[in-house]
């Protein structure tokens, strides 16, 4: 009898996985049907991310051959960890990881915290053709490119025709050499930073504190709270979920400097605290056509983002936070 019935109810559990997986179909066709207009909307973004994300992660094969454009991927010669052999055992590479983690470092101790700060002080504006007046300045740098950000740098500091120089050379002081300086080449790319993105940087942060209640700000304020003590009990906790996403997906770029920013301040006099990982692989890979080997390069720095979100995120799941996934 036993047998019997476990003969029955297996039929009966296929029976009831293939009808589960018909439901799940048929529910997804049902949502994107009805959802068509949105799925719609998404897709120059899903597009992007395929095109120019995804499928040139392809190329990343060519970091285990001798790769020759000629013989292309499938025809050159496989070699396996040779090339990360090379990049570990390179003596540049502890100075490439020094230069760019203690960029990345100044930028995560010194820049990430502004935006927070910024949008903090601009919600606290009352008058909102004045918020607005200074939301549009402070987003306007985010426009402009890193020439014209660059450009604008030589103008103010260059030490012979720098506006700031000539400042000081009215005044009777010496001249300070601000762009071959390597003690003050980590900070300057800081400070242009924070000028060109702390602006644009506040957009998310605002749009966490605009969903707020207004009535718990003026429970607050009946029992006595003042505009520091609001900010620190209700603003601060109703945007945290949002401040330790962006830190999470903030560390995944820890060895990701920024090409375009460290290749126009780049010069010999500052090489040696200049050179990253971003430039090393533009010089090796393109200049010299080392594409194996500077791909190994570029796949560690990957690697090393990805383990290092895995971790922040696992942390903060312990830590109670929602994480990013």
């Amino acid at each position: 009898m036993e047998r019997m019935a476990l003969v029955q109810s297996e039929p009966m559990a296929s029976g009831n996985s293939t009808k589960s997986r018909a439901q799940r179909k048929g529910g997804i066709l049902r949502d994107l049907r009805r959802d068509k207009y949105l799925y719609l909307l998404a897709l120059p973004g899903v597009l992007f991310f395929l095109i120019f994300k995804f499928v040139p992660m392809w190329g990343v094969v060519i970091s285990f051959q001798n790769y020759s454009p000629f013989a292309g991927i499938t025809g050159s010669e496989w070699v396996g960890l040779e090339h990360f052999e090379r990049f570990f055992s390179n003596p540049d590479f502890m100075l490439l990881f020094r230069n760019t983690m203690a960029i990345n470092m100044l930028s995560l101790v010194l820049f990430f915290p502004l935006p927070i700060l910024l949008s903090l002080l601009l919600n606290e504006l009352r008058s909102v053709v004045y918020q607005r007046v200074v939301q549009s300045i402070v987003y306007m740098p985010h426009f402009l490119s890193w020439v014209i950000i660059s450009g604008l740098t030589f103008l103010l500091f260059a030490k012979g025709e720098g506006l700031f120089n000539k400042m000081l050379e009215g005044f009777g002081l010496a001249k300070i050499d601000f762009l071959t300086n390597p003690d003050s080449f980590w900070m300057m790319l800081t400070v242009q930073s924070i000028w060109k993105e702390c602006g644009w940087g506040t957009i998310l942060f605002l749009a966490a504190m605009a969903s707020i209640d207004p009535g718990v700000y003026e429970a607050a304020k009946i029992d006595g709270a003042g505009r520091l003590r609001q900010m620190w009990s209700i603003t601060l906790p109703a945007i945290r979920n949002v401040i330790i996403t962006l830190l999470i997906l903030r560390l995944g770029h820890m060895l990701d400097v920024g090409f375009e920013q460290v290749f126009l301040m780049y010069n010999g006099a500052v090489s040696q605290v200049a050179e990253v990982f971003d430039t090393y692989v533009y010089r090796v890979g393109i200049q010299q056509g080392e594409f194996s080997y500077s791909t190994a390069a570029g796949l560690f720095k990957s690697i090393v983002g990805l383990v290092l979100v895995v971790i922040a995120n696992w942390i903060s799941k312990k830590m109670g936070e929602e994480g990013v996934y």
